[in-house]
């Protein structure tokens, strides 16, 4: 193996585990939260909750420019010249235009109110609700212009901090609220913590770049590179979150808020506890693959270099959590919640493939190819919704976990062959191995499900959790030399103290 090799395997796991470790830290304090939330609102009040925060991701999303995504790549060109001038200038562009998204995000939720209560309700007006819920969307817009320029500036220290703080601050908000308020109480915490999060975030950016008013005018049309970037984004952007809350009013109107409440329960907890893994790819791996993706020799082992980490840290996380799930859920939830198990379990699936189809999906962003990953991403949203009416009509709530692992099945071999034929890129026989081993284990673990015999179901589900990390464990030991480095640190620390 090469240096060059052994190198970036180090590099994608060290990174990996940096930026998992802290949202294995928000996974644990979130789990607090969560028992709490649900208890005080119970599955309809998280139905509740998730109409909300879907609604406003939308309108978030439609109105936010791709700031947050875009500026990302400029600043961190900039950043490498080294010219604080530019960098500095630069910033009071992004700062503008993150103002005037803001405005344009609170006008569009305050005016599109009455619509969206009619669309998204099928009961009562929630007008006033969408109305006060404005705030939210504007901060969240200057929010994402500050994340944007620490991500650009590759503080990923203080980014860290954030994510931490505010999983602290959520439950420090959410809990006496909810306490007191019960379900009136949502629309405040969600305002609340949209403002937490930015002024956490500007404590450290204004530290960075402080804010300087001199020199702004006439400066929005420096943008119009960033904002064109960014149309892109959004539109897959919008198209997501809209799929999103297509499901969720659809489940709503054709269940009610208890279905709701327990497919947000189970996506949220797949999605949550697989995002340790993948949290890394847009601070890191991105602005990698984006230096090197003109290079067709580098392409592909940069792809699949990222995709063997990824895959063999997330798989063993997947086959316990498809064996454990009938304990998390009633303990992260209440007991109500139970009927959500057998719809996670299959949703896990979705999560071995997302490990594969991620770092593959880059591609097109990091390449600029605005119009082919807006095409890639429509396709999958549009079989998301169509999969999602027809499963949950014949399966009801186990039909949603088979339409997202569908539905991401279909999804990997569209990217895959649009990749391998407009940028050349190939999967390696590594990533085949490690799929063929792995996978079994997985569906091993899910055929336990079907086990009445709980010494049997838990005896042979810790073989199969244990077996899976081994060989994972195994194989990254002889990809990288972190573990020689560490022994090599423990051997002298004791050496020092002998």
């Amino acid at each position: 193996m090469s240096k060059e090799t052994g190198d970036s395997y180090d590099h994608i796991l060290k990174y990996t585990g940096i930026f998992g470790g802290v949202q294995g830290l928000n996974i644990l304090i979130g789990l607090v939260r969560n028992k709490i939330v649900a208890w005080l609102l119970g599955p309809s009040g998280m139905g509740l909750v998730s109409l909300f925060n879907s609604t406003v991701n939308f309108v978030s999303q439609a109105t936010n420019m791709g700031i947050s995504f875009s500026a990302v790549r400029h600043v961190s060109e900039l950043f490498d010249t080294g010219d604080e001038e530019r960098i500095a200038h630069f910033i009071k562009v992004v700062r503008a235009w993150s103002l005037l998204t803001a405005l344009l995000g609170m006008l569009v939720c305050m005016m599109a109110g009455p619509m969206l209560s009619n669309y998204t309700f099928s009961w009562g007006d929630h007008t006033l609700h969408f109305v006060l819920l404005a705030p939210a969307v504007g901060l969240a817009a200057i929010c994402g212009g500050e994340t944007a320029i620490l991500k650009g500036a590759r503080q990923l220290r203080p980014l860290a901090m954030i994510q931490v703080a505010m999983v602290f601050l959520s439950l420090i908000i959410t809990v006496p609220i909810y306490y007191l308020f019960g379900e009136t109480g949502i629309v405040p915490v969600m305002v609340l913590m949209a403002l937490a999060s930015l002024l956490l975030t500007l404590r450290h950016s204004y530290r960075l770049y402080p804010l300087r008013l001199r020199g702004t005018k006439g400066i929005l049309g420096e943008g119009m590179e960033m904002v064109r970037l960014g149309v892109a984004f959004v539109m897959a952007g919008v198209l997501g979150s809209g799929a999103e809350m297509l499901i969720r009013a659809y489940l709503n109107v054709r269940g009610d808020l208890n279905i709701l409440g327990l497919y947000n329960a189970g996506f949220m907890l797949i999605v949550t506890y697989a995002g340790t893994v993948f949290s890394a790819m847009e601070t890191d791996y991105f602005p990698r693959l984006s230096a090197i993706c003109h290079d067709r020799g580098q392409l592909s082992p940069t792809v699949n270099r990222q995709i063997e980490v990824s895959f063999l840290i997330v798989a063993p996380m997947l086959v316990a959590l498809i064996v454990a799930l009938p304990l998390l859920v009633p303990m992260l939830f209440t007991s109500e919640f139970t009927p959500v198990v057998t719809m996670a379990q299959v949703a896990v699936f979705s999560m071995y493939i997302k490990a594969v189809s991620l770092p593959i999906s880059y591609i097109t962003l990091a390449r600029g190819d605005s119009l082919a990953y807006l095409s890639l991403e429509a396709v999958y949203d549009v079989l998301l919704v169509v999969l999602m009416i027809v499963c949950y009509d014949h399966w009801s709530l186990l039909g949603t976990g088979i339409a997202l692992s569908v539905a991401y099945l279909i999804e990997i071999f569209v990217i895959y062959a649009y990749a391998n034929f407009r940028y050349g890129y190939s999967v390696s026989l590594s990533v085949l191995q490690y799929l063929a081993i792995q996978t079994p284990l997985g569906i091993g673990a899910y055929l336990l499900t079907f086990v009445d015999q709980p010494f049997i179901y838990w005896g042979l589900g810790v073989m199969l959790s244990l077996a899976s990390a081994a060989i994972s464990l195994y194989i990254l030991q002889q990809k990288t030399s972190l573990w020689s480095a560490l022994t090599m640190k423990i051997k002298s620390r004791f050496s020092r103290h002998a």
